[in-house]
């Protein structure tokens, strides 16, 4: 493990004011240094169960020790994808009623001076530093696809029927395909990981206002789902927070 990182984590996972159970799940492990959240789809074919599922698999495989390398975490990584989409599809033959069920997922690994971000579906990963908030991921959905084809318009897209409409996920065909990204971490960098619970409810401004706010990850983590909630909650709401 690199000594230059000193990395404080904090994670929480709410219900939201609509539904009737949480199928987010989240996890922080600052001692092998990975981060994740997961959001399970189905509904009442079990998307809780998928989630949970992609949770058992990463920590089945991030907590061995490792030598902490670029290859070997992205490896690490691939195998967290591949082996949760297999032990989902194996969960759904045991239990048919549950065919469907899937989980969107994003998986951090913090390597020295430099992340590795496995990403599936439509919770994202952002990074904020200097005052400023960056999406690292792109949405897997029908809607994202339409934008980046100029079918729609950025207007258009916060109103779609289709915003919902996943385009990958773990779980849900027996093959998985994934965003596997890398980058250089600057000093003082905050990653945000969160599910659609949160960013569809509250504005990127008023996340800034929280991310800047001298306050500790616990208390901002509280804030933002608080806020997702006074918006109107309408979605399980999580969110992971790590200072590097």
């Amino acid at each position: 493990m690199d000594s230059r990182n000193q990395i404080a984590a904090h994670c929480r996972s709410d219900i939201g004011l609509r539904r009737k159970r949480n199928e987010d799940i989240c996890a922080v492990c600052t001692k092998f240094q990975y981060f994740l959240v997961a959001d399970g789809i189905g509904g009442s074919l079990a998307g809780d169960i998928a989630s949970s599922l992609f949770l058992d698999v990463v920590s089945e495989t991030l907590t061995t020790p490792g030598k902490n390398t670029l290859e070997e975490s992205s490896e690490r990584i691939k195998t967290c994808f591949l082996d949760a989409n297999k032990r989902i599809q194996q969960h759904v033959c045991e239990n048919p009623t549950h065919k469907g069920m899937g989980c969107t997922a994003e998986l951090l690994i913090i390597c020295g001076d430099e992340y590795i971000l496995g990403h599936i579906g439509d919770s994202r990963t952002y990074s904020f530093c200097n005052n400023r908030l960056e999406q690292l991921t792109e949405d897997h959905t029908l809607v994202q696809e339409q934008l980046k084809l100029g079918i729609i318009s950025e207007q258009q897209a916060k109103t779609s029927a289709f915003n919902n409409v996943l385009l990958r996920a773990v779980g849900v065909e027996p093959q998985v395909k994934f965003d596997l990204l890398r980058g250089k971490i600057a000093p003082e960098t905050l990653f945000v990981l969160c599910t659609d619970g949160l960013y569809n409810m509250v504005p990127e401004p008023e996340i800034v206002s929280v991310l800047q706010y001298n306050a500790p990850l616990a208390l901002k983590t509280e804030m933002l789902i608080n806020m997702a909630n006074n918006a109107g909650g309408t979605d399980n709401i999580t969110v992971v927070l790590v200072d590097v």
